[in-house]
């Protein structure tokens, strides 16, 4: 079946079936709990449930230990108790160089980080509006950080998606004109303060602690398989009895369950599950005071039969909130229209038959603690070599009671019957052993040292680096950055960016005013795209990563445009050579995704706007670009009644667009100038001098120096091949 063929089916029979089974089976927003069935099948799940969490209660106390090392605080694991109480932040150090190298390569300075793949043209409405949400949900700041150190400490990614509205009361200062009449006196102006609601909405990403999370069953390879299994996956909750009470307002669970909750509000096993929130608030500094008045609360998401208007049994994803064992909140089907899991979970460290990875942590744990007792040990003999050791004779000395170390003390004693020693200095070798543990530590995570602030490791002769270990330095930080962040890339970051798109279909109901890659944000509204087609008409996906990794492939794709350029059609006899695509994708990855599109225009994007809607954008202040193909005269006539009806020009954008109206008026004149004119406007060949030959890489004269930035030929290797290393000059020592 033709692409088109099959797009068109699919929009045209997909709604119908949707309203079909919508109207034979609950609606999403029907409660399931009360019928009796139902409610069985869900008490038998929640014994489940608590086996699934007390097996993995191991698991969780040991990620504990795992954040404790973390938060460099010291435990009852560390064999050595003395005096000194120092922690050797070998772990954070490491973990915290990771998260630093691993977040900027996923975010590239370039600031594209989407990609949509479309049969029909790109969809520019569509990226900038996922860029806009990947800024609302501050996923660099705060998301994708908090998932780097997750994936190194737990051993696995936890995201949950959300919709989230904030709403806002704001007020502004307005003149009004007294009314005489029905009619408006402009002498007696008055000033008068008016208020309006502004609802902010959009997606939300929360990252989920992994003694949390529960997959069941726990061989399962990712929690989609096991919900298809005829598993389930659940997220413990701790609700106060105010959230307990938003959600009874909002409709989100049983009233007549919900009140009986509030009535017996307590916790059933408040001590044994390991509250990671707990641990990071009081490594903040936060003391809580206690979980007595915290409710847990079992949300699981998994399919249940439920039954149609035809009697007949479907399996439907539901969402169960669970109480007690005896005590069913709520269940109701999927919420999303997507009808998809919104718990994003991988592995960081995939374990072979295991639904969760193992930490990186447990590797090392040892030598943490055998770091922390050496340090310990070194400073408390420090304590004791810093301080000389007197020795006298007390029968020589019967005033030895005067031998007090002061500043200009006086000591009635025998000098020559009095001698001084010293404690040996064994912090040295205390430092050495931590030394030791470091290197080992770095080298389990694959910290090299170009990944820390400053480090004095891989120095050659004189205290410097020569060129070769740095390129070796380089290519390894290369392949093991690119081994962690393509997985969070392809397992994490794709499907939140697809859930964005799904959250966006069924929740946001109104324009929305975003930033694209211009100086400018248009108002859009986002193409319609039912649930069934995005997969299929829309692919979305994670491009950072790529776009980091472009740096080198600039340089081959400007050698790789010379040589398509100067192949003859009569090669490639059937395909037509269509480089407007390659030179697109080159200024973007070139110069930026916002610098791009001023440099290297589509057509498409330069039509005209409506001057109403641009006074619209010129009265708030907003600076409107003009297009070339602006009818000019028009547009300054309909800018100059558009700012007599705002009032004036209080922050100059009219001023500014008209003046640019006037200076496209002049460049057009110009232009047509200069094509009367013979032999101007022809642009200069590449082929000619100055420019560079067919099938050649432009470059500098042999022996120059490269321009600032480019990659040194001793990397512009295979990422599996070491840099070759820089051979002595004979006669050169």
């Amino acid at each position: 079946m033709p692409e088109s063929e099959d797009l068109r089916t699919l929009s045209d029979d997909a709604p119908k079936k949707q309203i079909e089974q919508q109207e034979r089976l609950p609606d999403r927003n029907e409660e399931l709990c009360r019928d009796k069935d139902v409610e069985d099948t869900c008490l038998k799940l929640y014994g489940e449930i608590e086996k699934g969490f007390s097996d993995q209660w191991e698991r969780s106390n040991s990620q504990m230990d795992f954040w404790d090392i973390y938060n460099c605080e010291l435990g009852p694991k560390q064999f050595y108790t003395g005096q000194s109480k120092v922690f050797v932040p070998i772990v954070a150090d490491a973990v915290d160089a990771r998260k630093t190298r691993f977040v900027n390569q996923i975010f590239p300075m370039t600031g594209k980080n989407v990609e949509v793949i479309s049969s029909e043209d790109r969809p520019q409405s569509l990226m900038s509006l996922l860029e806009f949400y990947i800024r609302k949900c501050r996923l660099r700041s705060v998301v994708v950080p908090a998932l780097m150190i997750n994936g190194d400490i737990e051993g696995q990614y936890n995201v949950m998606m959300h919709w989230v509205e904030n709403r806002r009361h704001v007020a502004w200062r307005v003149m009004k004109q007294h009314e005489i009449e029905g009619q408006e006196d402009e002498d007696e102006a008055y000033e008068d303060i008016e208020e309006e609601e502004i609802v902010h909405a959009y997606p939300m990403v929360e990252v989920l602690p992994d003694p949390d999370v529960l997959i069941l069953p726990q061989t399962a390879t990712t929690a989609e398989e096991a919900i298809e299994a005829g598993g389930s996956v659940t997220v413990l909750r701790r609700y106060t009895k105010a959230k307990v009470q938003e959600l009874l307002d909002d409709g989100e669970i049983d009233e007549e369950r919900g009140e009986a909750l509030l009535e017996q509000f307590r916790s059933k096993q408040p001590s044994q599950n390991p509250d990671k929130k707990y641990k990071i608030t009081d490594s903040a500094g936060i003391k809580a005071e206690g979980q007595k008045s915290v409710a847990f609360i079992y949300e699981t998401w998994v399919k249940l039969g439920i039954k149609n208007a035809d009697g007949d049994v479907e399996r439907r994803l539901c969402r169960v909130r669970f109480a007690n064992e005896e005590l069913v909140l709520s269940c109701r089907r999927n919420p999303y229209w997507c009808d998809q899991l919104p718990i994003i979970s991988a592995p960081s460290n995939r374990v072979e038959g295991a639904a969760k990875g193992r930490s990186r942590i447990k590797r090392i744990e040892t030598l943490q603690y055998a770091a922390n007792d050496a340090a310990n040990e070194g400073m408390d003999s420090a304590a004791y070599a810093l301080l000389p050791i007197v020795m006298t004779d007390p029968a020589k000395n019967p005033k030895s009671g005067t031998m007090v170390l002061n500043v200009a003390a006086v000591w009635e004693i025998d000098p020559n019957s009095t001698k001084f020693a010293n404690m040996p200095a064994l912090w040295k070798d205390a430092l050495e052993i931590v030394n030791a543990m470091k290197m080992q530590v770095f080298q389990s995570l694959g910290v090299n040292p170009s990944m820390l602030p400053s480090s004095q490791s891989g120095q050659g002769k004189g205290g410097r680096t020569n060129q070769a270990q740095v390129a070796q330095e380089q290519q390894i930080d290369l392949l093991m950055t690119a081994d962690v962040v393509t997985g969070v890339a392809d397992d994490i970051l794709t499907p939140i960016l697809r859930w964005f798109v799904y959250l966006d279909h069924q929740f946001r109901s109104h324009p929305v005013t975003v930033r694209q890659f211009g100086a400018l944000g248009h108002e859009i509204n986002m193409e319609m795209i039912p649930p069934v087609q995005m997969d299929r008409r829309f692919e979305v996906r994670w491009f950072g990563v790529e776009a980091m990794r472009s740096t080198q492939q600039l340089q081959m794709q400007m050698a790789g445009v010379n040589v398509i350029r100067g192949i003859p059609p009569q090669q490639y006899q059937g395909y037509e050579l269509n480089l407007a695509p390659i030179l697109a994708q080159f200024v973007e990855n070139l110069f930026g995704p916002r610098l791009a599109q001023q440099v290297f225009k589509d057509t498409k994007s330069q039509l005209s706007l409506d001057p109403q809607f641009e006074n619209t954008l010129l009265s708030q202040g907003f600076q409107v670009p003009v297009n070339p193909i602006d009818q000019d005269q028009q547009h300054m006539q309909a800018h100059q009644q558009g700012m007599q009806q705002a009032g004036g020009d209080p922050s100059g954008a009219f001023r500014t667009h008209i003046m640019q109206h006037m200076l496209n008026i002049q460049k057009k004149q110009q232009a047509q100038m200069m094509q009367q004119q013979p032999g101007q406007g022809q642009q200069p060949q590449l082929g000619g001098p100055g420019g560079a030959r067919q099938g050649a890489r432009p470059a500098g004269p042999r022996g120059g120096q490269n321009p600032p930035g480019a990659i040194s030929p001793d990397q512009m290797r295979g990422t599996g091949v070491m840099p070759r290393a820089r051979m002595p000059m004979q006669g050169v020592q």
